[in-house]
């Protein structure tokens, strides 16, 4: 599996050579609660591991968005700024936040698989 999980609850799925997509996690917007506005970062913007990337609104609560690995963002999704809810109703698929060109692949050794990511949730 090419899905990897921050502390910081984002997901980067890397099965894609050109990009990795980031979102939020299924923990985290159950946390938010329903998904009403997201701020997405500007394509062409580079970006540190840690780095707030963007922001998501629910009705409970404004949450940062975090650069799970540093990079440059290639592409967002319109189709989650027009319909933010999409975070809801698919986190892990079409609630995707953006793409990045990642810029250190190593960082990607220090993310946790789905099995380290689902106990880690429970405990979080």
């Amino acid at each position: 599996m090419s899905v990897k999980f921050s502390k910081d609850h984002e997901w980067i799925d890397t099965a894609q050579a050109d990009a990795a997509i980031v979102g939020i996690t299924q923990h985290a917007q159950d946390a938010l609660g329903d998904v009403v506005f997201v701020d997405l970062p500007e394509v062409g913007k580079t970006f540190e591991q840690g780095e707030v990337a963007g922001v998501v609104e629910s009705v409970k609560a404004a949450a940062d968005v975090y650069m799970p690995v540093s990079g440059e963002i290639v592409e967002v999704n319109e189709a989650l700024r027009a319909d933010p809810s999409l975070a809801n109703s698919d986190p892990l698929g079409a609630g995707w936040f953006f793409k990045v060109r990642v810029s250190d692949a190593a960082q990607l050794d220090g993310l946790m698989d789905e099995t380290t990511y689902a106990a880690f949730a429970q405990n979080a």
